[in-house]
């Protein structure tokens, strides 16, 4: 008789750092999931900001299936065609001039950091290596990454931890010029903040970031995991405030579904990453790289970009009508398809509530810390399926207000 896995088996033979729903998913089309019983759920999740053209999208199961009879794996020993065709397409349609290819955006995001102290070693000197964060920011979980998100909770225990780092506040630029100086080597911002709490940055902050980048002969470096490949309703969210950054890291949406992710820089900076100074086994796996093509191809076109702040509005639109109703949330907000909602007083702190509520009413969303009800799904998902999915967030909230 066939195996067929449970939610204990979880608990059973999986590590303890998770605790998923009870509900386990077992095919997916476009916005719609079903579990083991048949059951159909609406995705406002989308794997956390991942699958950006939403379950089995034909183009990239296309991909992926043709890649799937020629070649998955060589290790960067050679090189590969769907590697190279993806690095290019990324150069052409950025500012950048040189792509490095691995499997996530924590991957992403070390190869920045260590590229930006190398950078800045090579030109000024072992002393120039500040790093400088926010508070609240995420930039993944390798030790470096965890160490330079400010959200301490997530570095406690695994001490010590890397130093020359030091956090400001998100959208304060006063409290950058206070930590700023020559012995700085680069700041990290998401234009968004996504984990910590969907709080998009302002004009005139990214804008002083890069003023004070230039000053100091600092590198400026966009975390755009979660924020980028067509979720701001532009390629990437700094297309959208006009301030280029030194150096950009994207994963999640881009590859779709398929584990991916990219460091994106300027000539002159790279040239420091010398042979053998940086590597990744999986970097530039050539299944990875064709699924991450066809999703860049199929994102960056007009239709696609132009339907994303559309479906904002429409969220948007059904979110205040939920909360004229039921006085849940203090404040709704995000940029094209990442959208937050911030509980209200009466209900801090029990966004987390929501997700078994919404669960068991057939539709499926994200929280960004305890305070915050996150929306992340397909930048192509239907407006009918916004339409149903938030009919039944409405249900799952009414109740939450119930058990108040």
């Amino acid at each position: 008789m066939a195996y067929t896995p449970s939610r204990e088996d979880f608990d059973r033979y999986m590590v303890p750092n998770y605790a998923p729903q009870k509900t386990i998913p077992v095919r997916g089309e476009g916005s719609r999931l079903w579990d083991q019983e048949g059951r159909e759920y609406i995705d406002f999740a989308g794997g956390i900001a991942v699958n950006s053209l939403g379950h089995c999208h034909p183009v990239l199961v296309q991909a992926l299936k043709e890649q799937a009879d020629k070649l998955w794996h060589l290790s960067n020993i050679y090189t590969n065609e769907p590697a190279l065709k993806l690095a290019k397409a990324l150069v052409e349609r950025t500012f950048a001039d040189k792509v490095y290819l691995c499997s996530s955006g924590g991957e992403a995001n070390e190869a920045a950091l260590k590229l930006a102290r190398r950078w800045a070693h090579d030109n000024y000197g072992e002393r120039k290596a500040k790093i400088i964060s926010f508070r609240q920011s995420f930039h993944g979980r390798t030790l470096f990454t965890v160490s330079v998100g400010g959200q301490p909770k997530y570095s406690q225990g695994f001490g010590p931890v890397p130093g020359g780092i030091v956090h400001a506040e998100f959208n304060n630029l006063d409290s950058v010029r206070e930590l700023i100086d020559d012995e700085t080597c680069a700041i990290i911002v998401e234009p968004m903040q996504g984990e910590g709490g969907i709080v998009p940055a302002t004009q005139e902050f990214l804008e002083g970031l890069r003023e004070l980048c230039d000053r100091h002969n600092a590198l400026l470096v966009f975390d755009e995991v979660q924020s980028g490949m067509g979720r701001p309703g532009t390629l990437f969210a700094y297309m959208r405030y006009g301030v280029t950054p030194d150096i950009l890291t994207s994963a999640k949406s881009l590859g779709g579904g398929f584990p991916v992710g990219a460091m994106l820089t300027k000539e002159d900076i790279a040239k420091v990453l010398v042979l053998g100074t940086h590597g990744s086994t999986y970097g530039g796996n050539a299944l990875a790289s064709a699924v991450a093509l066809a999703a860049l191809e199929t994102i960056d076109t007009p239709e696609v970009l132009e339907g994303v702040q559309r479906r904002h509005e429409r969220f948007r639109e059904h979110l205040e009508r939920i909360n004229a109703k039921y006085g849940v949330f203090r404040e709704i907000r995000g940029m094209g398809l990442l959208i937050g909602a911030q509980m209200s007083a009466d209900y801090e702190g029990r966004a987390r509530e929501i997700l078994p509520l919404a669960i068991e009413e057939g539709v499926m969303a994200l929280i960004a810390g305890p305070d915050v009800l996150r929306l992340a799904p397909s930048l192509v998902i239907p407006e009918a399926d916004i339409d149903e999915g938030m009919q039944r967030l409405e249900r799952a909230i009414a109740r939450l207000v119930d058990n108040a």
